[in-house]
């Protein structure tokens, strides 16, 4: 796990003014991205405040040295993928060497000033080349609800509690916060109808899931020990993993998610390091009567610090809000101290059949809900099936998405003695299905 040191000390600040009080990047939090300028070429960037750092022209500032300038050269072209690979020494060598060069009362402020570029001037892009996505299972509330509303006596099913169940997603169609979705096409068929019609889905969804980067890779045919799935771990960011609930009601079986899922993942464009994240560490706990993970998923150091304490909120805006002037409205707050198994346990799972992961692949956690009303991660939960709608303040309902709806995730790390830090916003709006050729 990551040791706290003064990268993390909440009583320092930035002399960026936009880092300050209230931000969700301060200067404890300094997460990598992607960017384009007007020219449109891609570059890494580090966020502080509503600025980000260039860090190809930081590279060749002469202000770096070792490690540090290593992590600034392999983050400068069009994607993280090589800064990833590095793994934690370099990343963390860069970010103490931006934090000593981005706060109060550094005598390089004059020459780091001039590779700030404002937020609003830039286009956001994907942090990375992602070769493979896998979608995982860990919200168990999640699970019980979903397994209630087909199967009311035994909602678990048995392998749940021992085993992290995934599926492999589709990479291509991942997109970056503020990227369209656009309704999907796919089979449905009624309970009563004799056969099964392609039609746009009536019943499309969001689901509230953190993401998580893959940074050093394991050769195929090499488990990741427990122990050392974190060091193969190289940010988080929010994920919101669509689905199309009534096409996946008729197509799961018996292989699982297939058009349901592929038409479209929407990730925020901060990868949040374990580094920043280190403060908001917890101990990985299960109840007294589940079973213990398997050995290979279990060990004392694990056990200490294997879980995240990371607030999440869904927001809602209609066309009709948005007409008004109303600001988007919560419709659900969860947390990721819901996982049910951590993300050390997803790493090491993945990988022990010898499955090689690469830098730049996506995990996501799967719908993180809480055991509670009002922290459903995602609407065929908080509808009932879609037999409940919920109420907007404006009166509007819903029990699934409509067309020009706009779905924002939000997370925030937050506890006393430490600087509050956030992910951005991972925000998309739906438009309305293609005509089908």
């Amino acid at each position: 796990m990551t040791a706290l040191d003064f990268t993390h000390d909440p009583r320092r600040r930035s002399w960026v003014t936009s880092a300050g009080t209230g931000s969700e990047f301060p200067l404890q939090n300094l997460p990598f991205g992607v960017v384009a300028g007007p020219d449109g070429e891609p570059y890494g960037v580090v966020r502080i405040g509503d600025e980000v750092l260039h860090l190809g022209g930081l590279a060749e500032s002469g202000l770096l040295t070792a490690e540090a300038q290593t992590a600034a050269e392999a983050a400068s072209d069009g994607t993280l993928n090589a800064l990833f690979a590095l793994g934690s020494g370099p990343r963390a060598a860069l970010r103490r060497a931006l934090h000593a060069l981005l706060v109060e009362r550094t005598p390089h402020q004059q020459a780091v000033a001039t590779l700030l570029t404002p937020l609003r001037d830039v286009d956001v892009l994907l942090p990375a080349r992602i070769g493979d996505y896998t979608d995982f299972y860990v919200g168990i509330h999640h699970a019980r609800n979903i397994g209630a509303l087909f199967r009311p006596d035994n909602p678990l099913l048995p392998n749940y509690k021992w085993v992290p169940i995934g599926y492999h997603g589709r990479a291509s169609s991942v997109r970056v916060s503020g990227t369209p979705i656009v309704r999907p096409h796919g089979q449905l068929k009624a309970p009563d109808a004799p056969a099964p019609v392609l039609a746009p889905t009536r019943r499309l969804d969001f689901e509230l899931e953190l993401g998580v980067w893959i940074g050093p890779p394991n050769r195929l045919g090499t488990p990741v020990r427990i122990d050392d799935a974190e060091s193969h771990i190289a940010g988080y960011c929010l994920l919101n993993d669509w689905s199309a609930r009534d096409v996946q009601a008729w197509e799961y079986q018996p292989l699982g998610p297939f058009l349901a899922k592929s038409f479209g993942t929407t990730v925020s464009p901060w990868v949040i390091t374990p580094e920043a994240l280190a403060p908001f560490r917890i101990p990985f706990e299960r109840p007294d009567d589940d079973p213990a993970p398997l050995s290979y998923l279990d060990s004392p150091r694990h056990r200490a610090g294997g879980g995240l304490d990371i607030a999440l909120e869904v927001q809602l805006s209609t066309v009709r809000m948005r007409a008004d002037g109303d600001a988007p409205t919560p419709i659900t707050r969860s947390s990721s101290r819901h996982m049910y198994w951590t993300v050390a346990q997803l790493v090491t799972h993945h990988t022990s059949n010898g499955c090689n992961l690469q830098p730049g692949d996506l995990l996501g956690s799967g719908t993180l809900s809480g055991p509670d009303a009002g922290s459903e991660g995602s609407l065929l939960e908080l509808s009932g099936g879609g037999t409940e709608p919920i109420t907007l303040p404006n009166g509007e309902t819903r029990m699934f998405l409509e067309d020009g709806d706009e779905i924002r995730l939000r997370a925030r790390a937050q506890r006393p003695g430490a600087a509050t830090i956030g992910f951005g916003e991972c925000v998309s709006v739906i438009d309305s299905a293609i005509t089908y050729p």
